[in-house]
């Protein structure tokens, strides 16, 4: 039976020009990497592929010359580099990477060894970067000289970059993930799944990156909340150092939003007896909030552009630049795309702004959160009153059933649930909320969701137009646009297709002996050129 082939190792390193130098006898009185790395008693180098710069061919001979005295069984390969300067890190890493492209790797028979103990710094983080990024399929190799002897061997240590081979590390990792998709989520227990990988990604685009964040979704669904959180983890991992600046657009008006903004010097207007920095400067080096992106005006949206693609804008009033280098979060319940095609949003500032997009969700959408999240309002309600505030079992499944229901309709999506609760804690006899209680609250929020006529058509009509847009909306006739209107307010206020479909065609299915209620309501929203994502903002 043949003998199995003993496999090899080969290290790939750089020459020390001045760690691996020296000339005549007195060389061997000093510690040189490369040589010590082939005098290691329990590791046998088969082959040295020894890089060096083109003006080293001197030294490097030398070095192979000494290298075949105390490791006979050591094959030299000197390959000179073409790296004229090797403290520039693009021409160091395209020289080395034309190398590893061009070497003959057979990790069927050899171990790769990639000798980081020696070159210059950039050298060595070149080499680092090969070796993580698989280019080069094998470990990290260094020597320390010994504390005595130190024209010895001394030691060395392996390093494998696969971290899946270090448990801790990887556990830590993990942990330190979890902790943070926890804290965004203000430690509540989602199990909505899409929301838990929005939240995923958010994470990991909030650690990483330092471009503008657009929070988009209806009002009240969570955007200012998420904007603090994201601050306080980028902050937590030393993202930021700076401040957290919030302001809401809505607020701004007439001649005062520049001002608010960007600062103005003494004198730019009547009343301005100071110097005033502006929301911009005072984020400087933190992260900058601007909830309702969208009320910005023209002047308004052209000046934050600016900022944004320069750091640097113009103070009202001044002449002369100031500099501020911030994140921007911004906030919108609008469809800025919409606003574009309307002529009320800066293109370019939404394309500057809509790197990372991410929609939060409304709080119907996501039914199976209100469990967790009535919890958390439990424990938030009980610090608001003083007291801790529990549900009995009915009245926890009471509450429960209507908000889960097509009928909660969440207008105001977490302000509705966190006012309901803190509502009801406010009435519980003894901290305790009875389904009395309950009953109460779920009247007052029907009457509260429950439009007056006029209301109900003003609503109808704003909820086509926004849809089809005004022109298409206009062609209708007032019959078909009353009857869109009911039908879209019962897909927004549904959690599928399936379940609008019930909704609408209740009397109508009982008297069917097969019923698709899914397919009918997409024959008629294709009727006007629409599908479920049109009308509902969501998948099919």
């Amino acid at each position: 039976m043949a003998k199995a082939r003993a496999r090899k190792t080969v290290v790939l390193g750089m020459l020390g020009t001045t760690l691996d130098n020296g000339q005549g006898p007195q060389r061997w009185t000093r510690w040189r990497p490369t040589v010590a790395l082939c005098q290691q008693e329990d590791l046998l180098v088969h082959r040295l592929e020894l890089l060096h710069p083109p003006n080293a061919t001197s030294l490097a001979a030398t070095l192979a010359g000494d290298i075949r005295q105390v490791s006979p069984e050591t094959e030299v390969r000197g390959r000179p580099l073409d790296i004229q300067n090797p403290w520039d890190l693009e021409e160091t890493y395209g020289a080395l990477l034309d190398y590893v492209r061009g070497y003959a790797f057979n990790p069927e028979a050899e171990d790769y060894l990639v000798h980081i103990t020696t070159g210059t710094h950039i050298a060595q983080i070149c080499m680092f970067l090969l070796v993580e990024s698989r280019l080069i399929p094998g470990k990290l190799v260094q020597v320390s000289p010994g504390p005595r002897d130190r024209a010895g061997a001394g030691t060395h240590t392996l390093i494998d970059l696969d971290l899946s081979q270090y448990d801790t590390l990887a556990a830590r990792f993990r942990q330190e993930q979890r902790e943070g998709l926890a804290f965004l989520k203000s430690g509540i227990d989602t199990r909505n799944a899409a929301f838990n990988r929005l939240i995923e990604r958010i994470e990991q685009v909030a650690v990483q990156s330092r471009a503008p964040l657009l929070i988009t979704g209806p009002t009240g669904a969570g955007k200012s909340q998420l904007a603090r959180r994201i601050y306080a983890l980028k902050k937590s991992r030393r993202g930021v150092a700076g401040p957290f600046v919030d302001l809401n657009c809505a607020t701004l008006r007439g001649d005062g939003a520049m001002s608010a903004l960007f600062g103005h010097v003494k004198g730019a207007f009547t009343g301005a007896l100071s110097d005033r920095p502006g929301l911009l400067r005072q984020a400087n080096g933190g992260v900058l909030f601007l909830d309702e992106i969208g009320e910005l005006g023209a002047d308004e949206q052209a000046m934050l552009l600016r900022a944004l693609e320069d750091k640097r804008f113009l103070p009202v009033g001044a002449d002369r630049e100031v500099e501020s280098d911030f994140q921007l979060i911004a906030g919108t319940n609008r469809d800025l795309q919409v606003e574009v095609e309307r002529g009320r949003f800066r293109e370019d500032l939404l394309a500057r702004i809509n790197l990372w997009t991410f929609r939060l969700p409304a709080l119907r959408e996501r039914p199976e959160d209100i469990p967790p999240n009535l919890l958390f309002e439990l424990d938030q309600s009980s610090e608001a009153v003083g007291t801790r505030v529990t549900m009995n079992k009915e009245a926890q499944k009471r509450f429960l059933d209507f908000a889960t229901s097509t009928e909660a309709r969440w207008a105001g999506n977490f302000r509705d649930l966190n006012a309901a609760v803190l509502r009801m804690a406010t009435l519980a006899t003894g901290g305790r909320i009875t389904r009395d209680v309950v009953d109460e609250e779920l009247e007052r929020l029907r009457e509260q969701w429950r439009p007056s006529g006029a209301k109900a058509a003003v609503v109808a009509g704003d909820l086509v137009a926004e849809v089809l847009g005004e022109n298409l909306a206009s062609e209708l006739d007032r019959f078909d646009r009353v009857q869109l209107a009911d039908v879209l307010s019962v897909c927004r206020a549904s959690r599928s297709l399936s379940d609008a479909g019930r909704v609408l065609f209740a009397q109508s299915r009982a008297q069917k002996k097969s019923v698709n209620d899914a397919d009918r309501l997409k024959k008629y929203l294709a009727r006007f050129g629409l599908t479920w994502a049109d009308v509902s903002g969501r998948g099919a």
